[in-house]
């Protein structure tokens, strides 16, 4: 097994390591020998355990993979740092520490889907596949690809994070693909309105009944309220739904909530629900009312 890139900078981060401290005469040859060793050890048992050590073939992609995946660890673990690298790569443990800690973090991060397994038990395969690389490579995006799958994963514990949190009703239906900002625009602007109550479906029946203050109507005020939901929740969730959010997000709630007023005018007025509902719709098509319950009304 190969682990020295031939241009220092390039290629997977052990690699990287590996060839600045050659370069820079911080590792003796006795001392790449033992590193290597125990990763040609990892990948027999990698192939072992997930494709079959007696082909060569697959044998190598194993020793592509566990590059990848002790890259992914010792960045982590040295915070991006060759020095920090080479040091716990010398240490007793040499790769097998960043190799668990690459493979807990792919664990972490990986979409659970019902009724697919993965090749691999709990990481996904096609997340492997972009952490997996050859030592030449000249580059290598495993590092991006798990940055992107870490900010799905807290978006993915956001959205569950705000229904357990803000939604009075804990089950929901398998069938309903709102987007985070849907989520997040329904239970702001249901709180806004209602009191700071847990979500119901229930807020065109209560709309009749509330009365709208004046200071609601402009965007610092929803920003207020947002900021207020988002603070309940872990700050890198919180920032997964910031970083997830338009520019037109605030203007959309706040056009939701002047929808909402002449709503309410028709309401007052007994407007029939055939004459609501053509109303609602047209809004609907004139501009997403985000915010605006998707459910219907029992």
């Amino acid at each position: 097994m190969q682990l020295v890139v031939r241009e220092q900078g390039a290629g997977p981060f052990l690699s990287q390591v590996l060839t600045l401290a050659r370069a820079e005469q911080q590792l003796s040859a006795e001392q790449l020998q033992q590193i290597k060793s125990k990763a040609v050890l990892m990948s027999l048992k990698f192939a072992d355990k997930f494709y079959n050590k007696y082909k060569m073939h697959l044998l190598e992609q194993a020793a592509h993979d566990v590059i990848g995946i002790t890259s992914l660890g010792l960045q982590a673990l040295s915070d991006g740092d060759a020095r920090q690298a080479l040091a716990l790569l010398l240490s007793p443990e040499g790769v097998v520490k960043p190799f668990q800690k690459g493979w807990s973090m792919l664990s972490l991060v990986s979409k659970k889907v019902p009724g697919k397994a993965s090749l691999y038990g709990d990481v996904d395969e096609q997340l492997l596949q972009q952490v997996s690389s050859p030592p030449d490579a000249e580059d290598w995006p495993g590092w991006q690809a798990y940055q992107q799958a870490l900010t799905e994963h807290h978006r993915h514990q956001a959205m569950q994070l705000l229904r357990q949190h803000f939604y009075q009703q804990q089950v929901f239906d398998e069938f309903e693909h709102f987007s985070l900002e849907e989520v997040l625009a329904e239970i702001v602007l249901y709180r806004a309105l209602c009191s700071g109550d847990k979500v119901k479906q229930d807020l065109k029946k209560r709309l009749r009944q509330i009365s709208l203050a004046e200071h609601w109507f402009n965007d610092t005020y929803l920003s207020l309220q947002t900021e207020a939901v988002l603070s309940a929740l872990p700050k890198a969730n919180a920032d997964a739904i910031r970083a997830d959010l338009g520019q037109h997000f605030i203007p959309a709630l706040l056009r939701t909530l002047h929808f909402c007023r002449d709503y309410q005018k028709l309401q007052q007025a007994d407007a029939s629900p055939e004459k609501l509902d053509a109303f609602e719709h047209k809004q609907g098509l004139q501009s997403p009312l985000l915010g605006w319950p998707h459910y219907l009304e029992l």
